[in-house]
């Protein structure tokens, strides 16, 4: 009863503050694997590869909610014009993202299309430069929600009237993303990227109310990552990851690594890969994967650390990540320069 009456008051918080609260993005713990939610200048930003085509899915809170937050995304990307333009080329791509969020049905579906150019400098360096505009909508089953005027002490009763108002289930508006990257590879054991992203940079607005313009605008949202491919040796190749994202009044900082062992000898065409990440004051995220002739399946659990570990029992949130990068025909990949580690 005491777990449920806690649950029962957050929810009660949240629904008497919905009306002034601003919107706050989707996120992935395998930032990594979701390069164009997490940068646009990330399109056709492929080292070892022409092209890549990927989903990810995310399920969280299913151990305390009947209807847990699920999220899906699909994207492609690749490179163009590699053989016209002298030491760069053009990134295109696409990104889908789909996202369920608790019993009041609010739907998400985000569709975007990416362009970055990409420039080499000199024999150990890429600048890289890219935005994203798509269409994004956001909607809900107000028959399925019930406000805290509703509440009779016990239970919630919407044959209740209620004086939440909202003006409509849906909303739909234009959003614009931008990023730079930056890539250093000194050497074929080395590789060293850093990247930073605005997101809403048009300032979209929504809300299910009627409200100023101002308190329905979403925030911008800032992203930076940093991140190194470091071959130790024939088999082994570490990956360590630094992430930090703010919008608004929130914030997010992970860190960590992965590690890809080699299990086929030279070639690498089958990998084994594990890791561990940190999402300050949240969560432990391990990850497991393996790659099998450059299609990459990964698997992360995200451990609850903060003070609701003790509603959800440390089950905070899994995602699965698959992502297959190839070449525009075979002998490519012997004659074109990879700029990562690579077995």
């Amino acid at each position: 009863m005491k777990k449920n009456t806690k649950i029962l008051l957050l929810v009660l918080f949240s629904l008497h503050t919905l009306p002034g609260l601003h919107a706050q993005d989707l996120h992935f713990s395998q930032f990594f694997n979701s390069p164009l939610t997490t940068n646009p200048a990330n399109t056709g930003f492929i080292p070892d590869a022409d092209y890549r085509i990927g989903a990810h899915y995310r399920n969280q809170y299913s151990s305390i909610l009947s209807s847990p937050y699920k999220t899906i995304s699909i994207f492609g990307d690749a490179q163009l014009l590699r053989n016209q333009i002298e030491n760069g080329w053009l990134g295109l791509g696409g990104l889908i993202l789909s996202d369920i969020a608790g019993s009041g049905g609010l739907r998400s579906t985000k569709i975007y299309g990416s362009l970055a150019y990409h420039q080499q400098l000199g024999n150990s360096s890429l600048l890289s430069a890219g935005f994203n505009v798509g269409w994004a909508n956001k909607r809900i089953d107000v028959s399925k929600l019930s406000f805290p005027d509703q509440f009779d002490g016990k239970f919630f009763d919407n044959s209740l009237p209620s004086s939440v108002v909202l003006n409509t289930n849906s909303v739909s508006y234009l959003d614009i993303q931008a990023g730079l990257n930056y890539a250093y590879f000194p050497s074929e054991d080395i590789y060293i990227n850093g990247g930073y992203s605005i997101h809403h940079v048009n300032g979209p607005q929504e809300t299910f109310f009627s409200s100023s313009a101002d308190s329905s605008k979403i925030p911008m949202r800032h992203i930076g990552f940093l991140n190194a491919l470091l071959k130790v040796n024939d088999r082994v190749i570490i990956n360590p990851n630094i992430y930090y994202t703010n919008q608004a009044r929130s914030s997010e900082f992970v860190l960590g690594l992965n590690a890809n062992y080699n299990l086929s000898g030279e070639g690498g065409e089958t990998q084994l890969i594990a890791g561990v990440y940190y999402r300050a004051g949240d969560a432990i995220i391990p990850m497991v994967g393996f790659e099998i002739k450059n299609i990459r399946f990964t698997f992360s659990y995200d451990a609850t650390t903060s003070a609701l570990r003790n509603f959800n029992n440390f089950q905070g949130a899994n995602e699965f990540n698959i992502i297959k990068k190839g070449f525009y025909n075979e002998n490519n990949g012997d004659t074109r320069q990879v700029f990562c580690p690579k077995f």
